[in-house]
């Protein structure tokens, strides 16, 4: 994608988009007034490295002649070095990617394997953190979980259905994150920050329109009132996505083209803030999406099922400064998903499957500053999860399965991260975190790493931690109709341990970079595979074995000039399965290379981005 990009205008190969944006006025902090000219070109950031507050922009009033933007800048910080490698993906880079969804902004990102972007896309097709499933890593939303564990009809998180209107930044971390917010986070965690409110009135609106019935609409006002600032915004996207395929494609209509990968979506946020005192603020915020689309699957034969999805997610979190080095942050949450998928089977049967999914989280969480070299963070989480399943189908040969399932889950967690500051160049951390469950007792999982600063440009690190994870309540439960996946009530946890050691380095002002190996040992991997059930083979989920997974992941970014700048993302994910029928062969649909490489240009307010991304192609079998 080529993108030229002055505010209000962007055009691609493809696309034609408005961006309307209008700025309020603000009362600045006192700072050196700096011009657009004369301000540092953004770049790709990992957060070991220095990290500025975001910007605030104050346009003032002009009667005649051109508007002078002026912004303050506040010092920057140094953010604590880490055991493991931390990302984070804002506002600015989102916008130079062009994305849609979170999906199409985590595409490409060190160590993320994501096949599964896009209008129409399949969202069980693949989305794999180093080499763990999306149901194997833990996605938060402003630091509360919004995971549902949900493994069939399309279910979990469909980052797809996430847009970018909402997002102000991604912070992507793994390691000790896995004590703080779950031990089923074998590849990671990703955090989703949505958009503040500022002090400052501001309206964004964009308008896209492309070829096959693209559209997109975007629109967001942030500013505040007296004490209170707030977010608002609207995303829509759809797209008919009915263009030319070859003669034997699958899903290819009688006029020649794809037919059934329609999509329509609409989300709708908002988010309050209001300072109760200059120590306690109370922040409300919530999400509603509404997604329309048909599915096609691996490239099969002709497929008519379509997938409606609502989601909710609502959260209220108090945070609290106790004292100097001592917070404390308080949330409470409730998210829903509803998935219904229904469609013919080679216009014989109809058959469909709904899921209710829904699920109450509270979470209490201390940052204490114990001593000038030592830091502890502490806290209790809960989730109660609530699922209801319904199939439906006119197949004689599965009618008993036709019913309604109800089931539920407690799974309440007490969690601590100390971190040490041995010398002035190591740091240590030391976490525990005790999970139990109504109904598979409890576990202990602790983790260890390592930050060893060698130089001023250079430092190694390293982290380890012991995984666990739950059998969704659907793989125990719920028939699925749409794949005639069965399931089982004798299912174990998922557990094992996951590892990673690399180096960063920044020799130069210029360049930067990190290189990561990651890899796990998970035993009792689920997985649907063939089964003898009631005299006939069909597919059921069951506990496969054994799967070690290995790979390398490398983040680069190098700045040519003052305009122009480069980075290049590259993982490579070996996932074998070690034990049972599949013994030998990689995971299904885990690629083993994906990458991303970026040339940008920016100069005076005006941008040139282009983008390539390589997949090397995975295993298709659904095991």
């Amino acid at each position: 994608m080529v993108c030229f990009d002055r505010q209000v205008l962007c055009k691609s190969l493809w696309m034609l988009a408005v961006n309307f944006s209008v700025v309020g006025v603000a009362i600045a902090a006192q700072a050196e007034p700096i011009r657009v000219k004369d301000l540092p070109q953004s770049a790709r950031t990992a957060k070991l490295l220095l990290a500025a507050d975001p910007t605030p922009i104050a346009v003032p009033p002009a009667e005649t002649g051109p508007i002078e933007i002026t912004l303050t800048r506040k010092k920057a910080k140094t953010t604590p070095p880490t055991s493991a490698p931390t990302y984070t993906i804002d506002q600015a880079e989102i916008n130079k990617q062009g994305a849609n969804s979170l999906a199409e902004t985590l595409k490409g990102q060190p160590g993320f394997a994501i096949n599964d972007s896009g209008f129409g896309a399949d969202i069980h097709t693949g989305t794999y953190y180093r080499g763990a499933s999306i149901n194997q890593s833990v996605f938060l939303l402003n630091g509360r979980s919004i995971t549902t564990n949900v493994n069939t009809y399309h279910g979990n998180v469909d980052l797809n259905t996430i847009p970018v209107e909402t997002v102000d930044r991604v912070e992507l971390s793994s390691g000790s994150s896995s004590t703080l917010y779950g031990s089923e986070a074998f590849g990671g965690v990703v955090n989703v920050i949505t958009k503040p409110g500022t002090q400052i009135q501001k309206f964004n609106s964009q308008l896209q329109f492309g070829s096959y019935g693209q559209q997109t609409y975007r629109g967001s006002y942030t500013g505040a009132i007296g004490g209170l600032d707030y977010a608002l915004g609207y995303d829509r996207y759809k797209a008919d996505s009915d263009y030319p395929v070859p003669v034997g494609a699958a899903n290819r209509g009688t006029d020649g083209n794809l037919t059934n990968a329609d999509i329509d979506t609409s989300s709708y946020y908002a988010r309050f803030a209001v300072s109760l005192d200059p120590r306690n603020t109370l922040t409300l915020d919530g999400t509603k999406t509404t997604s329309r689309k048909g599915l096609i699957y691996f490239g099969f034969p002709f497929q008519r099922d379509r997938l409606n999805h609502d989601a909710f997610n609502l959260g209220l979190n108090w945070r609290s400064e106790l004292a100097k080095g001592s917070t404390l942050n308080a949330s409470v949450g409730f998210n829903k998903d509803y998935f219904h998928t229904f469609g013919p089977t080679a216009n014989l049967f109809f058959r469909q499957g709904r899921l209710n999914s829904s699920g109450l989280n509270f979470r209490l969480d201390h940052d204490w500053q114990v001593a000038s070299k030592a830091k502890l963070r502490w806290g209790f989480d809960a989730k109660t999860a609530f699922l209801t399943s319904e199939a439906d189908s006119t197949n004689p040969s599965v009618l008993r399965f036709n019913e309604s399932v109800k089931s539920s889950r407690f799974t309440p967690s007490l969690f601590a991260l100390g971190t040490f500051n041995l010398s002035n160049a190591l740091q240590a951390e030391v976490g525990l975190r005790q999970n139990f469950s109504s109904d598979f007792g409890g576990s202990l999982n602790p983790s260890l790493g390592l930050n060893w600063a060698a130089s001023k440009a250079v430092a190694v690190r390293g982290s380890w931690v012991s995984v666990r994870r739950l059998p969704g309540l659907d793989q125990q439960f719920a028939y699925d109709t749409v794949h005639n996946w069965f399931p089982n009530e004798d299912l174990k946890p998922e557990s094992g341990s996951s590892w990673t050691a690399g180096i960063d380095f920044k020799p130069s002002a210029k360049f930067s970079g990190q290189v990561t190996y990651f890899g796990s040992a998970l035993d009792d991997r689920i997985a649907t595979q063939p089964t003898r059930l009631n005299g006939r083979t069909v597919s059921q989920w069951q506990n496969i074995g054994r799967v070690n997974t290995g790979g390398v992941e490398l983040a680069l970014q190098y700045k040519i000039t003052p305009q122009w700048k480069t980075f290049a993302n590259y993982t490579y994910t070996s996932a074998k399965i070690k034990s049972g029928a599949e013994e030998g062969l990689q995971l299904s649909q885990v690629p083993f290379s994906v990458a991303q490489f970026g040339v940008g240009y920016e100069n005076k307010g005006w941008q040139l981005n282009l983008m390539a991304n390589y997949f090397s192609g995975a295993r298709r079998a659904f095991l």
